[in-house]
C-alpha cells in the first residue's frame, strides 16, 4: 500500500543521505534503476479509479488461476478494494466484477478487498474445488469464492460461511478502526493436506496463521491456529533503537507475503523494514532476509503536512529494495529452483532473490516493468504481483506476471487511476538471466 504521509521529505531525505557514512546507502527513489533490465506488458486491464464515479476502485493484488483443461480460458482474479473482485481473462478483458459487501449498518466501515490468493483442491461439498480468497479488510473477514468457469453468472461464487468471525478485531466498534485483516497467503501443507490463511494486520505487525474449514453445507469458514508479532524496534550496529517513522499509534505493518509449497517458508515483505523468512506454521525464530535501504534513518512525524521528515544520522540498510517493499511472489521453475519476487515500490523496481534458502536467499538481480508503447505504460507503486510458471495457451506459453500498476497513464494527476500490466514471463526469465 501506498503511504503518502510516511514517505520521506525529497529534501530532508537528500541531507540524510549525504550524511551517511560509505558502505550500504540510503538511496532516493530512482537509484540504480536504470541500470537494471526492463520489461514490457503485453496487456493490460481497463483502468480503475478511486472515486465515486468509477465506484471507490483501486487496484491491489492479483492472483492467477490456471485451467488445467483449456489453458487458453485461465483466469486472473484481482482485488479492487472498496470496488470488491475483479476477475479478467488472459486479454485482460472484465470476465467478472463482484461488488464489496456493505458493512453492517450504513455508518460502519464498507467491505474492502485488500490481498487475494488461491486454494487449490480443497474438499468442498463431496468434492474438490478451487478458492480464490481475499482479505475484507474493511469488516476484518475473510472472503472464499469458488472458481468454476462453467457456474452460471460468472466464474467465482461466494461460499464464505456466513458465521465467519472478525479475524482479529473484537466488535464493531473495533472494526471501525479498520486495524483490520489486510495482506494474505494461502498454504497447503503437504504433510497434512489442511489448507491455511496467513494474514497480517493493517498497522500492527501480527500475522495470524487460519485453518480453512470447510462446512457441511459447502461452505468455508476459518478457525485461528496461532499469531506471532514480527519486531517494531530494532536494534542497530550503533547500539541505539530504531522503529520506522508513522503516524502515531501506527506499528510497521505487512502486507506482501508468499509461502514456498516445497518447504513451507513464508516470506513476508514489512513495508518499511524488509523482508522476512520464516516457517509458514509461525513457529521458530524469523529471520530479516533483506532490508529497505531506509533502515535506521531517524524520522519525525509532522502533523501538519503528513508526511515524515528525515533527520540526519546513519542508515543501515540494504541496497536493493527502497520502501515500500510490497507485493511477494514465487517463481517456482521445474527443477526446483527459482525466484522470490519482491516490488521495490520506491523506486519501481522488481527484486529477484533464489528460493535456496540455503544459500540464504541471495540477490540474484532485478528489473523493471516499463512501457511497451505509448498507449501501454509500465508498472509504478506496484502494490502487488503474481506469478505462473505453466504455459498458458497460446498468449502466454512461457507463462505470466501480473503486476499492479499504482499510477496508471494517462491520468487527471488527480484522481488515483490504477490497473494490472500482463508481462509474459519468457521475458521476465531473460532479463534475470541476461
Amino acid at each position: 500500500m501506498r503511504h503518502p504521509f510516511r514517505r520521506l521529505a525529497v529534501s530532508a531525505l537528500t541531507l540524510a543521505v549525504a550524511a551517511l557514512p560509505a558502505g550500504p546507502a540510503l538511496a532516493r527513489p530512482g537509484h540504480g534503476a536504470a541500470a537494471l533490465p526492463a520489461v514490457h506488458p503485453r496487456a493490460e486491464t481497463a483502468p480503475l479509479t478511486d472515486d465515486e464515479a468509477g465506484g471507490n476502485a483501486d487496484a491491489d493484488d492479483p492472483a492467477i488461476w490456471r485451467n488445467a483443461a483449456q489453458p487458453d480460458r485461465s483466469l486472473v482474479v484481482a482485488t479492487a478494494k472498496e470496488g470488491g473482485l475483479r476477475v479478467y481473462d488472459l486479454d485482460a478483458r472484465l470476465v467478472q466484477s463482484i461488488a464489496a459487501p456493505a458493512g453492517p449498518t450504513p455508518d460502519a466501515a464498507p467491505g474492502r478487498f485488500n490481498n487475494v490468493d488461491l486454494v487449490q483442491g480443497m474438499k468442498l461439498g463431496g468434492h474438490r474445488a478451487d478458492l480464490a480468497v481475499t482479505t475484507d479488510r474493511g469488516n476484518d473477514r475473510l472472503r472464499v469464492y469458488r472458481i468454476d468457469p462453467a457456474a452460471p453468472g460468472g466464474p467465482l461464487t461466494d461460499v464464505t460461511d456466513p458465521a465467519a468471525a472478525p479475524v482479529f478485531s473484537a466488535g464493531q466498534a473495533e472494526i471501525d478502526e479498520q486495524r483490520t485483516a489486510y495482506g494474505l497467503a494461502t498454504w497447503t501443507d503437504r504433510a497434512t493436506g489442511r489448507s491455511y490463511a496467513l494474514v497480517s494486520r493493517r498497522e500492527r505487525s501480527t500475522l495470524a496463521l487460519l485453518e480453512l474449514t470447510a462446512t457441511a453445507a459447502g461452505r468455508v469458514g476459518y478457525r485461528e491456529v496461532r499469531t506471532l508479532d514480527l519486531p517494531s524496534a530494532f536494534r542497530l550496529p550503533d547500539g541505539t533503537s530504531w522503529s520506522p517513522c508513522a503516524e502515531p499509534g501506527e506499528l510497521p505493518q505487512v502486507e506482501g507475503m508468499v509461502v514456498d509449497p516445497d518447504n513451507g517458508v513464508l516470506y513476508a515483505g514489512q513495508e518499511d523494514v524488509g523482508i522476512w523468512r520464516l516457517r509458514a506454521d509461525l513457529t521458530g525464530t524469523p529471520r530479516l532476509l533483506d532490508k529497505v535501504r531506509e533502515y535506521g534513518v531517524p524520522g519525525t512525524y509532522d502533523e501538519s503536512t503528513e508526511e515524515c521528515v528525515a533527520g540526519a544520522g546513519p542508515g543501515y540498510g540494504g541496497t536493493r529494495l527502497t520502501a515500500d517493499v510490497e507485493g511477494l511472489t514465487l517463481l517456482q521453475e521445474d527443477d526446483g529452483d527459482g525466484y522470490l519476487l519482491a516490488s521495490s515500490q520506491g523506486d519501481d523496481t522488481f527484486a529477484a532473490y533464489d528460493r535456496e534458502t540455503g544459500e540464504g536467499n541471495e540477490y540474484e538481480g532485478g528489473f523493471r516493468v516499463t512501457a511497451a508503447s505509448a498507449t501501454l505504460d509500465g508498472s509504478e507503486e506496484c502494490d502487488g504481483a503474481a506469478v505462473l510458471n505453466r504455459p498458458l495457451g497460446s498468449r502466454y506459453p512461457n507463462g505470466l506476471l501480473v503486476v499492479q500498476d499504482g499510477h496508471d497513464t494517462p491520468g487527471d494527476g488527480e484522481t488515483a487511476v490504477t490497473d494490472f500490466k500482463f508481462v509474459d514471463l519468457g521475458d521476465v526469465r531473460d532479463a534475470l538471466d541476461g
